[in-house]
């Protein structure tokens, strides 16, 4: 018979260590997990969100896809193995910081639910899933990074809305339309929505 006793203690000192630091920076700690097309403003929320819960005192960070791309998974292509690697990867770097009491705002297009779920199954109860939706042709016009115009010429391939899926989240913990709100809107509808998951009550 398999001795559980350390675990039972090691989940015991874990769970002392996390409260021990909630208190001590007065926050609750979550991951924020921001999904939808690239195009959507899922970034740009993300960093005003931080720069909002900054001022409120919150001691927060920003996961942004790219720049994971470009640094921890740089090793990692767009096939659904390497995009589950990806997200796994960086659930688990968000479950380390959301364990020190930082609340954690991740910003990826993580497009089919099994994706998200790799992500979810890692982070629990603390996976707050925020869909950020805006339609494809939106994004498109958008286009900062001149993305779509490559994928539409073959130059990207398994693009998410192109010629690779993105399945909507079901039932998110909230959907943001950003092709009807504004970036200033879009961030105070979450925070409204969110501050009651974050703040310590005594």
């Amino acid at each position: 018979m398999k001795d559980t006793s350390v675990n039972n203690f090691e989940n015991l000192n874990s769970n002392f260590l996390r409260k021990s630091k909630a208190r001590l920076v007065n926050q609750k700690s979550k991951v924020i997990w921001l999904t939808g097309l690239s195009g959507s403003g899922k970034t740009t929320i993300a960093y005003e969100l931080e720069k909002l819960l900054l001022s409120k005192n919150f001691i927060c960070c920003v996961i942004d896809g790219d720049d994971v791309r470009g640094k921890l998974n740089n090793d990692l292509g767009f096939s659904e193995n390497d995009r589950k690697e990806n997200i796994r990867r960086v659930a688990e770097v968000a479950k380390m910081l959301v364990e020190s009491s930082i609340i954690t705002i991740c910003s990826f297009v993580s497009p089919t639910k099994s994706i998200r779920a790799v992500a979810e199954n890692i982070l629990e109860d603390d996976f707050i899933e925020i869909y950020i939706n805006s339609p494809l042709d939106v994004c498109e016009k958008r286009d900062v990074k001149g993305l779509y115009k490559k994928a539409r010429k073959g130059e990207i391939l398994n693009f998410t809305g192109i010629d690779s899926p993105f399945e909507a989240p079901l039932n998110p913990f909230l959907e943001v339309k950003s092709d009807l709100m504004n970036i200033e809107d879009s961030v105070n509808l979450i925070f409204q929505k969110i501050i009651q998951l974050i703040e310590m009550k005594f």
